[in-house]
This record gives C-alpha cells, sequence and structure tokens, in this order.
C-alpha cells in the first residue's frame, strides 16, 4: 500500500514509517517541522507542509496515489493544553477533519488515528478495557475523544473505515539505533530520568510521593516503541482485509511506578539518578494500566520488547550515542 503518515517525521511517526517501509509499504511523509526532526525522515519521501493547508493535503494524496493514512500529527502536552486550549483544539480537531475531508475528496477510505489513554480521564479500575467510561480530564484527551466520534460518523456517512489506537505510555528507542524519542521541551518520563542520569540536567523530579501504590509513585504502563510501530502496521493491513472500524487500547496490561522506572535506569547507570520529590500534578491519576486483550486478538499482536529492562536499555544507548540532540 502506499501510505502517507501525517507527523511522521516525529517520535511515534518515524518509527512507524520504518515498519511500513521493512513491511514492503510505500511511506510518504507530511510534516510542517514544528516537532519533528530531518533526521528522522529516511523512509520514502517527504513533503513539507501543514494539515492547515487543504491544497498541500490534497496534492500529497494525488500525487503519489495514496491508499491509507496513518494520523500522528497532533499537538501531545497535556499541561500546554489546559494553558492553550485553543491551540489543541484547532490542530488536534480541525485540522484533522481537514484530513478528513482531503481522503474523502481524493477517495481514501482507510485511516489509522493516534489517539490517546487520556480518552478515559481518572480510571475507576485498571487494567482499563475499551468499554471503560470516556470522561477526558484535559483539553488534549477532549480533542482525542472528539476525533474518535468524529470518525464514527464519518464512517457511517462516507465509507471512511478506521482505527482509532488508545496509547497508553511509548518509551524507548529504535533496537536498530536508527532513531529514538527527542522531543522540546521533553515531558516523557523515561528520556527525563535518562537526561538526569547522563548528566544533561541537574536531576528528575518525581511528581507525587503519597499515591496509593506500592512505593508511593505512579504507575504508568509502559509499551515500547517497536512495539506500538508494529500495531500501527497490523491495524492498516486490519482494515485492509475488511476488519471493522474501532478503537483499540495498545499498553502491555503491566504497570511500573516511576521510582521502579529510576531504578531500571539506575542499574543501566550503575548508580542511582538524581532527584526531587514534587507535589502530585493536576490531573494524574495514581495508576493507568492498559486491558490490551482486544488489540492482541483482532490484530493477532504481541507486544515482544515492552519489559522494562528492555525499554530503558535501547532509549540509554540511543540517548548515550546522541549527545548533540
Amino acid at each position: 500500500m502506499r501510505v502517507l503518515v501525517t507527523g511522521g517525521a516525529g517520535y511515534i511517526g518515524s518509527h512507524t514509517a520504518k515498519a511500513l517501509a521493512k513491511a514492503g509499504h510505500e511511506v510518504v511523509v507530511l510534516d510542517n517541522f514544528g516537532a519533528g526532526h530531518r533526521w528522522a525522515v529516511k523512509w520514502g519521501p517527504c513533503v513539507e507542509g501543514d494539515l492547515a493547508d487543504p491544497a498541500v493535503v490534497k496534492s500529497a494524496l494525488k500525487a503519489y496515489g495514496i491508499d491509507a493514512v496513518l494520523h500522528f500529527a497532533a499537538s501531545i502536552q497535556v499541561g500546554e493544553s489546559v494553558r492553550d486550549p485553543k491551540k489543541y483544539f484547532w490542530n488536534n480537531v480541525v485540522n484533522t477533519l481537514r484530513l478528513l475531508d482531503a481522503m474523502i475528496e481524493a477517495g481514501v477510505a482507510h485511516i489509522v488515528f493516534s489517539s490517546s489513554a487520556a480518552v478515559y480521564g481518572n480510571p475507576e479500575k485498571v487494567p482499563i478495557p475499551e468499554e471503560h467510561p470516556t470522561r477526558p480530564v484535559s483539553p488534549y484527551g477532549d480533542t482525542k475523544l472528539m476525533m474518535e466520534r468524529a470518525l464514527e460518523h464519518y464512517g457511517a456517512a462516507y465509507g471512511v473505515r478506521w482505527m482509532a489506537l488508545r496509547y497508553f505510555n511509548a518509551a524507548g528507542a529504535d533496537p536498530e539505533g536508527e532513531l529514538g524519542e527527542e522531543h522540546d521541551p521533553e515531558t516523557h518520563l523515561i528520556p527525563l530520568v535518562i537526561r538526569a542520569a547522563l548528566g544533561r540536567s541537574p536531576h528528575v523530579e518525581v511528581y507525587g510521593t503519597d499515591y496509593p501504590t506500592p512505593d508511593g509513585t505512579a504507575i504508568r504502563d509502559y509499551i515500547h516503541i517497536a512495539d506500538l510501530a508494529d500495531a500501527h502496521l497490523k491495524a492498516l493491513e486490519y482494515l485492509a482485509r475488511g476488519g471493522e472500524s474501532r478503537a483499540l487500547n495498545l499498553g502491555t496490561g503491566q504497570g511500573h511506578t516511576v521510582r521502579e522506572v529510576m531504578a531500571a535506569v539506575a542499574k543501566v547507570r550503575g548508580s542511582p539518578v538524581p532527584t526531587r520529590d514534587a507535589p502530585r500534578r493536576a490531573g494524574d491519576p495514581p495508576a493507568l494500566v492498559a486491558d490490551p486483550t482486544k488489540a492482541t486478538g483482532l490484530l493477532k499482536w504481541k507486544p515482544r520488547c515492552s519489559d522494562l529492562a528492555t525499554i530503558v536499555g535501547s532509549a540509554w544507548k540511543w540517548h548515550s550515542r546522541n549527545s548533540e540532540l
């Protein structure tokens, strides 16, 4: 298939572009490089442009004869979404609707949408199944849920076939060392801990030490970026075989505390990581762990490298070798 990967210069998009190319699909990246990296575009041509410009999107769909879209382009920081919700609704909702309209006009019927566990809000139980109530507690989560609902309606009215993948915590780096995680600003725990361990920051903040968890710190479900990319590949191929449109969780079903993550980095480093305790952040639940049963069943997908040691080891190698970033 010829696949347009929006946001393909970003962390998850670039790893998925590599997985698509290795599986024999033709990849075209669309990115405005506001957050993505030119060094991350390696598996096919790149269209530099913004989803806010319908002409750019329509031109890319037509020029490359696109069969399907994997949509990663979005604003992703929960805290920023609270401070600047306008940015998030325009980028994550309005621009995605523009993309869908361009797809319909071009006759492109398949899309895999990058959703988030943020659609659930504060969970009533863990692990979290897809049937769990969706009550986002941030504008970011609201934008993802709004687009899931829009996809349902676009599917019913216009024949768009879709899969919304609700990620938990993407982590790690390409096992072959070609790609890794680099955000500005960085908000994800594992790269922040590694930066502190490598002396690139004075310490890592531990937000909340009084949660009702084994060591008082929050629990999250970490999934290796290579497993996440593989799930997107399988979701695309599932839709191409006629699979039903729906939302699926992507996670491991296992959670790790913040202190467990720091201990894993300290083991690789050979000494403790400097930390500083800080108050809880608003909206951070004690635990977020996926029930991935439906994804493993429908997509015939299983995380293969998402144990914490492998995640941390791959991230450590990448950050250690890329000190200039």
